[in-house]
């Protein structure tokens, strides 16, 4: 298949590990592996960048020029969608993908302007629902009420909507969104680059946990620096948000700074700032287990690379992480917002090294069988090719006499 994607938010060229560049840019080259072709689409934010780049066998990244040539917030993107969309017609009239695949809203709104006069199929993933987002402050709250609105447009609209994870399903639903069109495949891990095997950051004497967070209020990253307050002979280690540099200035640091002093923990905190994701892995296999505590649903790729290096997961019953996490089998699910029923199950995993080591191992074979991006990649094909022969049927009904 000729396959053209839509990313607007996440710029796959971009190694900050963010689960949204990582999950476009690992799909996008898995499909090249397979044999299809792939374009992806994604807003120019430097303007020294070439306009084509390769990013493996059969997989070209085109920059598209809409917009100041700099990073824009979702909101400030809005505004150049139309003149995105208009590109991706132009372009495709020359060179027609068989199906598009939009990633977040965004995106989405693009991708059905571009392929709308042309007969092409559109397939959205949206990583992210405005439904879930916290309630915004006054002077934010049109534009959260507008994304709604549009986000409920597009699931309409579009020939088949992929959610990640069966939370995000069932929102969809609430939306309004046909069931015959809501396809859940999860996002993946690269099961060959995050294994149990390989080297490992340094450590102390000291039990390490870990949290992969880019540091905002929903991730509650406070809640696991509280529950360190009741896990003696610990650490944690909490990687991401700015790079290194930015971190004496960054209000995220300085609000969960303040948190770790007032817990009496700020000696046995470390933060490590944006790491890049080809060193996750090591930074993984160090930790004794990574804690994700978000209140409201999560894209759930950090649960999953933990899980593929032999990492048990203590995580809150949300999102991707309510699918990929067997209860006591790959890992536990602790309620949000609760420090010390988070203490009390990390002290009962970090007691019993049998327990620990049976989730470590568990949580690799079900990464391996189920997220591989082979698995993934495969899924999504069949999901391309159902909207495509749909997409066929209806127009052959349509040229029927009578």
């Amino acid at each position: 298949m000729k396959i053209a994607m839509i990313s607007l938010f996440a710029n796959p060229l971009v190694a900050d590990g963010s689960g949204h560049s990582v999950h476009v840019a690992e799909l996008a080259r898995e499909l090249g592996r397979e044999g299809h072709h792939v374009t992806v689409y994604i807003r120019r934010q430097d303007s020294e960048a070439r306009d084509k780049v390769r990013l493996g066998p059969g997989v070209t990244v085109e920059q598209v020029t809409a917009g100041p040539t700099r990073r824009l917030g979702a909101d400030e993107v809005l505004a150049h969608v139309a003149e995105f969309g208009r590109h991706l017609a132009r372009r495709w009239e020359d060179t027609r993908p068989d199906v598009v695949h939009a990633f977040f809203w965004t995106s989405g709104l693009a991708a059905l302007s571009g392929a709308k006069d042309l007969d092409i199929p559109v397939v959205q993933t949206y990583h992210t629902l405005g439904l879930e987002q916290p309630r915004p402050r006054a002077a934010d709250h049109t534009g959260h009420v507008q994304r709604i609105r549009l986000e409920k447009a597009i699931g309409l609209t579009a020939d088949a909507v992929i959610p990640t994870c069966d939370a995000e399903a069932d929102q969809l639903l609430r939306m309004s969104v046909p069931r015959s069109r809501i396809e859940v495949v999860p996002t993946g891990v690269d099961v060959d680059q995050f294994t149990p095997q390989g080297p490992a950051y340094p450590r102390g004497e000291r039990r390490r946990l870990l949290v992969l967070s880019d540091l905002n209020e929903r991730e509650d990253v406070g809640t696991a620096i509280k529950a360190l307050a009741r896990i003696p002979g610990t650490e944690l280690v909490i990687a991401g948000g700015p790079p290194r540099e930015e971190l004496e200035t960054d209000e995220a640091v300085h609000r969960l700074t303040v948190i770790a002093k007032e817990a009496g923990v700020a000696d046995r905190v470390t933060f490590l700032g944006q790491v890049e994701h080809k060193n996750v892995p090591r930074l993984l296999r160090s930790a004794d287990v990574l804690l994700t505590l978000p209140w409201a649903k999560t894209f759930g790729m950090v649960p999953l690379e933990a899980m593929a290096c032999g990492v048990p997961v203590v995580a809150t019953d949300v999102g991707g992480n309510s699918d990929s996490i067997i209860e006591n089998v790959t890992g536990v699910h602790v309620p949000a917002r609760r420090p010390i029923e988070v203490a009390r199950r990390v002290r009962t995993l970090l007691a019993d090294p049998t327990q620990l080591n049976a989730l470590g191992i568990a949580a690799a074979d079900r990464a391996r069988s189920r997220y591989s991006w082979p698995r993934v990649a495969g899924e999504t094909a069949k999901v391309y090719q159902k909207v495509i022969e749909r997409r066929t049927l209806r127009d052959a009904v349509a040229e029927l006499p009578g």
